[in-house]
C-alpha cells in the first residue's frame, strides 16, 4: 500500500479490503462516518442498523468483559425465512406440485436458545428439526409441537432412541426414523410392534456422487452412514414380506456440509432422484425427499468453488434442486414429493459474531536502529548496517542474500562464544529492519521472486488476543476453516500493520494465521497500530454453525459470555438474554476438581504459612480471599 493510497484512505477502502459486503450477505457493513462495523439485522428489509462498537460500550457499562459471543435473533429469523421463501418461490416458478419443509439439524448448534428460536421463527413455515442422537431427539421433542412440521431421526439408534421416536409419533409429531445401518430395520419393527405404532420410515442411501470441500467424505460409497443399493432392496423385501411397505415413505441422502460447487449438488440430486422413483416403482408409497444438508456459506465472499465459498446463490441452489426432482418425477410419472432440506450451516452461521480485545503486540522491530554503531563494533555488524543504508529497488535481491549470510554468521559466532548476546541482538535488529525495507520494495513490484514468498508472514506482528481458538473457533484449528475477521472500529484509518493473531492459550496451535481473500488465502491480517490506553476490538463473523458446541476446555478456558440481541423497528437495541461465561470453578468442576476442597486446601496451606512465620494473619485473609475471588472469576482476562 503506497503512501498516496494511505493519504486517501476511506471507509469504502476498508469495506473492500476486508470484503465485508461480499461475505456479509447484506447483514454487515461499514459506517462511512464513524468507521465502525454495522449490523443490519433485517438484511435490507428495513434501514435499522446497529454499531458493534456501541454494543461493546453497552456491555462494558453493564459489567461484561470480552470475549463475548453476540447472537442476533433478527438475523436468524431472516435466514429461516430466506431459505423457506427461496424454495417456495422456486416451486411456484416451475409449477411444482409438492411442497417444501425445512429442517434444522440440531448438531449444527445445539444451544437451547438456538433451537427454541428456530422453532419459533419457523412456525409459520412448519420448519422442523433433525436429531442425530438421543439427547438431540429429547431436545427436539421438548420444543417442536407443530403437527405439520417434520422431526427426522438420523444417526446411530438404540432401543431407547427408537422408543422415544415412536412415542413422539404417538403424540402427533411427524417423526421419521431414517435407516442408516443394515441392522436397524429389525429393531425398529420389533419396537414398533411392541408399542403398537406403525412407524414412518426413511432410508439413507449411499450415493456414488461425492462433493468437494472439507466434508467430502460424508458422501460416496465409503461414507460411514447409509445403505447401499443391495441393502435398500433388502429393506423393501423385508417390509413387503411383513405387509409394511406402506411405512417406507422417505428417501434421504447427505453429500456433506458446505458443498462449494453447484455441479456436485446437481449430480447428487440426479442420482438420488433415480433411487426415489425406483422405490416408488417397487411399490413403496414414497412421498418425502430429504436432500440433506450442504447449502454452503460464502465465508470469503469470492463466489467460487473454493472450500470456504460457494459458486452459487441460494436461488440457484433451490431452482436446480426443484428442477432436477421435478424432471425425474415427471419422467417416471410419479407425484412430486414433499422436499425436506437440512440446511443448518446456512441457517445459523450469520447469526453469531465473536468479539474480543487485543491485549498486547509482539514486533520483530521492537527497537529502533542506532544512529551509528559503536567504534569497536564487529565487522559483521558494520556489514549489516551498510546493507541497510544502501538498499534500493535495484539491489534489494542481492543484498537480501548478503544480509542472511551475515546474520547466520553472527549466530554461529555467538554459539561458539565469539560474539556477545548484545552483539547478536543488534545484528538481528538490523536484519529485521532490512527485511521490513525489502518487503516494502517487493510490494511495489509486479513479480515477487520466489525467495521472498512468505516474507510478509515472517515479518508480521503478533497481536495477542483475549480468546481461545480451541474454545470459540475449533474448526479453524482442526480443519483450517476460514472465517471473516476484521477490526470493528477505526476503519476510517488506514490499517498499516500486518499481523497474525495469537490467543491466550499456551499452545503454538492457538493462533490465526490464515485469513480470507478474494483470490487466495492471506497469511496476515491488516490491522491498526495499538494506541496507548485504548482498547482495540476485533470481530470474527459467521461463527454460528458448529463452533459453540465443538469447543473444548484447552488451558481450562471455558465458555465465553453470550449476549442475545434484538433490534426494534425504531432501531432500539434490546438485550434479550445474557448468559454469563464459565467461571474458573465451573471449568475445574468439569475436569473433576472440587472447588470447595481446593479452597480448603489453600486455607490450610495459608494457615501453616502463618504458623511458620512466612505471612501475617492479615496476609492470610487476603490470599484466601483472592483465591476465592479467582475461583468465581471469568476464565479470560477481565478488564
Amino acid at each position: 500500500m503506497k503512501n498516496g493510497a494511505l493519504d486517501r484512505w476511506t471507509c469504502q477502502d476498508a469495506a473492500e479490503l476486508y470484503g465485508v459486503r461480499e461475505w456479509g450477505a447484506g447483514y454487515f457493513d461499514v459506517n462511512r462516518e464513524t468507521g465502525e462495523v454495522m449490523v443490519l439485522p433485517r438484511n435490507g428489509a428495513s434501514p435499522v442498523s446497529v454499531s458493534l462498537m456501541n454494543v461493546v460500550r453497552d456491555l462494558k457499562a453493564r459489567g461484561l468483559s470480552m470475549p463475548v459471543l453476540l447472537r442476533f435473533g433478527d438475523i436468524l429469523d431472516s435466514r429461516v425465512a430466506l431459505i423457506n421463501e427461496s424454495f417456495l418461490k422456486a416451486m411456484r416458478a416451475v409449477g411444482y406440485e409438492g411442497t417444501f419443509r425445512g429442517l434444522y439439524p440440531i448438531k449444527v448448534n445445539q444451544q437451547q436458545q438456538v433451537v427454541e428460536e428456530i422453532t419459533r421463527y419457523g412456525a409459520k413455515y412448519h420448519h422442523g428439526l433433525e436429531a442425530g442422537s438421543k439427547a438431540e431427539l429429547m431436545a427436539a421433542m421438548a420444543y417442536m409441537h407443530d403437527p405439520e412440521a417434520y422431526l427426522v431421526c438420523n444417526g446411530y439408534k438404540d432401543e431407547e432412541f427408537i422408543d422415544l421416536a415412536l412415542q413422539a409419533r404417538k403424540m402427533g409429531i411427524q417423526t421419521i426414523i431414517v435407516l442408516e445401518m443394515p441392522g436397524e430395520l429389525g429393531l425398529v419393527l420389533e419396537r414398533a410392534q411392541r408399542m403398537g405404532v406403525r412407524p414412518c420410515i426413511g432410508v439413507r442411501v449411499k450415493l456414488s456422487s461425492k462433493a468437494g470441500g472439507h466434508w467430502a467424505e460424508s458422501g460416496g460409497d465409503r461414507s460411514v452412514f447409509g445403505l447401499n443399493t443391495a441393502q435398500i432392496i433388502d429393506v423393501v423385501d423385508t417390509l413387503r414380506s411383513r405387509d409394511m411397505l406402506d411405512c417406507l415413505q422417505m428417501l434421504h441422502y447427505h453429500l456433506g456440509s458446505q458443498i462449494p460447487n453447484i455441479r456436485n449438488i446437481r449430480s447428487g440430486i440426479a442420482e438420488a432422484a433415480r433411487f426415489y422413483t425406483d422405490l416408488v416403482r417397487e411399490g413403496a408409497p414414497m412421498s418425502i425427499f430429504d436432500i440433506g444438508g450442504g447449502l454452503a456459506v460464502d465465508y470469503d465472499g469470492s463466489h467460487t468453488n473454493f472450500s470456504s465459498s460457494s459458486n452459487y446463490t441460494i436461488d440457484e441452489y433451490c431452482a436446480d434442486i426443484i428442477e432436477q426432482i421435478m424432471a425425474a418425477a415427471d419422467k417416471a410419472n410419479v407425484p412430486h414429493p414433499t422436499i425436506l432440506s437440512e440446511s443448518g450451516r446456512a441457517t445459523v452461521a450469520y447469526y453469531s459474531v465473536l468479539l474480543f480485545n487485543v491485549l498486547d503486540v509482539s514486533r520483530l522491530e521492537s527497537h529502533g536502529l542506532p544512529e551509528k554503531l559503536p567504534d569497536d563494533a564487529h565487522e559483521l555488524l558494520r556489514n549489516l548496517m551498510e546493507i541497510n543504508n544502501t538498499l534500493n529497488g535495484k539491489n534489494f535481491q542481492e543484498l537480501f542474500n548478503d544480509a542472511i549470510y551475515y546474520r547466520d554468521e553472527v549466530r554461529q559466532r555467538f554459539l561458539h562464544g565469539a560474539m556477545t548476546l548484545r552483539e547478536r541482538a543488534m545484528a538481528e535488529q538490523i536484519f529485521w529492519h532490512v527485511g521490513a525495507t525489502i518487503q516494502k520494495l517487493v510490494a511495489e513490484k509486479k513479480y515477487i521472486p520466489d525467495e521472498f514468498e512468505g516474507m510478509e508472514t515472517a515479518l508480521a506482528d503478533v497481536y495477542y488476543c483475549n480468546f481461545s481458538v480451541f474454545q470459540s473457533l475449533p474448526d479453524s484449528w482442526a480443519i483450517g476453516q476460514l472465517f471473516p475477521i476484521m477490526p470493528i472500529h477505526r476503519l476510517q484509518e488506514p490499517p498499516t500493520v500486518n499481523a497474525t493473531l495469537s490467543d491466550i492459550t499456551c499452545d503454538c496451535d492457538g493462533k490465526l494465521d490464515k485469513f480470507i481473500d478474494l483470490h487466495d488465502v492471506k497469511h496476515v491480517l491488516s490491522l491498526h497500530p495499538l494506541k496507548e490506553n485504548e482498547d482495540y476490538y476485533i470481530g470474527v463473523f459467521l461463527v454460528g454453525a458448529y463452533q459453540e458446541t465443538l469447543g473444548d476446555l484447552h488451558n481450562l478456558l471455558g465458555d465465553t459470555n453470550v449476549v442475545s440481541i434484538r433490534v426494534t423497528d425504531d432501531g432500539e437495541v434490546v438485550y434479550d438474554r445474557e448468559i454469563i461465561g464459565d467461571t474458573v470453578a465451573d471449568v475445574l468442576s468439569v475436569v473433576e476438581y472440587d472447588p470447595k476442597e481446593m479452597l480448603d486446601r489453600v486455607r490450610q496451606l495459608a494457615e501453616r504459612s502463618v504458623r511458620a512465620g512466612k505471612i501475617t494473619v492479615q496476609e492470610r485473609r487476603e490470599i484466601v480471599q483472592a483465591y476465592d475471588d479467582g475461583l468465581r472469576g471469568y476464565t479470560y482476562f477481565e478488564q
